[in-house]
């Protein structure tokens, strides 16, 4: 069973997401928020596993929102709806420790699918998008990169996870690095969950915010 929290302004909106959830048996609606600080205040009561935001919300926005709920530490996971898919609230949002996000007229089952995702600690951006978001982290990142060797999360890498940090920061799948590397995708992902403690960030896509930051990712890199 896996609890979420829905979080958007528009109650036609909160409504049908809530008939999607309660149709199947594997999602509980734990409650529902129409503003940001509303969503802060019941992720911390009610500790949903995943978090539905919503990003243009009046008073506090889903970014500001996201940003204090994953800096709660707690386990809930969040996962941005929007219209526009190239936002750029979105990239903000990532930013700020959301797990991915999904377009609200994404189909019923994409949706379902990335609330599962998401729930286990996967990250919810189709690769292709994933590309797309990749030149706007590298034209966000800061430059250079030179105090990255310096990083002691850096230096706990493997030669072969390192290696993996920077395939994952070019937005490669699992398949296509194990295709790259002739090995065996379950070799693969062995090797991201430990890239993931070892620079400690809690998804795929903080990796890859990760990566670029440090300087061990760049557009067009391959």
């Amino acid at each position: 069973m896996t609890t979420v929290l829905i979080v958007d302004d528009q109650p036609l909106q909160r409504y049908g997401f809530r008939m999607l959830l309660d149709s199947v048996p594997e999602t509980e609606v734990l409650g529902e928020a129409a503003h940001g600080s509303e969503a802060v205040r019941k992720t911390a009561e009610l500790r949903p596993d995943v978090v539905l935001m919503d990003v243009r919300m009046p008073g506090m926005d889903g970014i500001e929102a996201t940003r204090r709920i994953v800096a709660a530490g707690d386990r809930s996971r969040v996962l941005v709806l929007t219209t526009f898919d190239l936002d750029e609230y979105v990239y903000a949002a990532l930013r700020a420790g959301a797990s991915g996000f999904l377009l609200k007229d994404a189909r019923p089952e994409e949706l379902l699918a990335g609330i599962r995702a998401v729930a286990v600690g996967d990250a919810v951006i189709a690769p292709a998008l994933t590309r797309r978001l990749l030149h706007e982290f590298a034209r966000l990142a800061p430059p250079g990169g030179d105090g990255s060797a310096e990083d002691p999360r850096l230096s706990a890498l493997t030669d072969r996870e390192r290696e993996i940090l920077v395939a994952i920061g070019k937005g490669w799948t699992n398949g296509e690095i194990a295709t790259h590397f002739v090995l065996s995708e379950s070799t693969v992902k062995t090797h991201v969950g430990r890239v993931l403690s070892k620079i400690s960030v809690r998804d795929r896509i903080q990796a890859v915010i990760f990566a670029y930051d440090h300087g061990l990712a760049r557009p067009h890199a391959g």
